[in-house]
């Protein structure tokens, strides 16, 4: 799924109490753990579908800031998403699931970036890249086709990051149903999913 380049809310940051004093409230500051981590707010859980929840955990987990939130209707597309979050579609990180020799293969690409796979068989180093079909996706990541977020899978797939997505500030990504998205970045992609950068497929025009 993808949005259109309205700048998106920085995720909030949680804030330490003021005290009162004749000058009014004292100034608050970001809340800092006792290793010198910024401490995240607590993932807001209550009303998101189960698989939604897994993903908010695990992204709290992982350090990331970026809230699941839900979508006034699906998105299983990059285009529904986008014109939903009023986005350019580039700005989705749409999460597609390859078959790579009976191997699941994440790829997550710019909504406005068509994967080819035969790059991706030479990236990843298989004889054959297919789509997945919905069962093999279901089984590899717990989640449906249109919904597959980054993380949140009952095991690690291998994962390419599409380079195209790194010319976006904000990035939108799927929550683990069609119906939830999170923002975060090309680089904290990478980072959570331990994925391999790489041009997934020619460049959009």
């Amino acid at each position: 799924m993808d949005p259109q380049a309205a700048p998106a809310p920085s995720p909030d940051q949680p804030q330490a109490a003021g005290s009162g004093s004749p000058e009014g409230p004292t100034p608050q500051h970001p809340a800092i753990n006792a290793d010198g981590t910024l401490a995240l707010p607590e993932p807001e859980l209550e009303g998101l579908h189960p698989n939604a929840q897994k993903v908010a955990l695990a992204l709290a987990g992982l350090g990331v800031a970026g809230q699941v939130r839900a979508l006034p209707e699906p998105a299983p597309t990059a285009a529904t998403a986008a014109a939903q979050l009023g986005v350019g579609v580039g700005a989705i990180a749409n999460s597609l699931v390859f078959d790579a020799d009976g191997a699941p293969l994440l790829v997550l690409t710019s909504g406005a970036h068509r994967a080819d796979t035969v790059l991706l068989a030479a990236i990843c180093g298989a004889q054959k890249v297919s789509r997945a079909t919905p069962d093999f996706v279901r089984s590899a990541t717990g989640q449906p086709i249109g919904g597959v977020a980054p993380v949140g899978h009952p095991a690690p797939l291998r994962t390419v990051v599409d380079v195209e997505l790194s010319r976006y500030d904000v990035v939108w990504a799927a929550g683990g149903h069609p119906h939830y998205v999170f923002p975060t970045t090309y680089d904290e992609l990478l980072r959570i999913t331990a994925g391999e950068a790489a041009e997934v497929g020619e460049q959009p025009g």
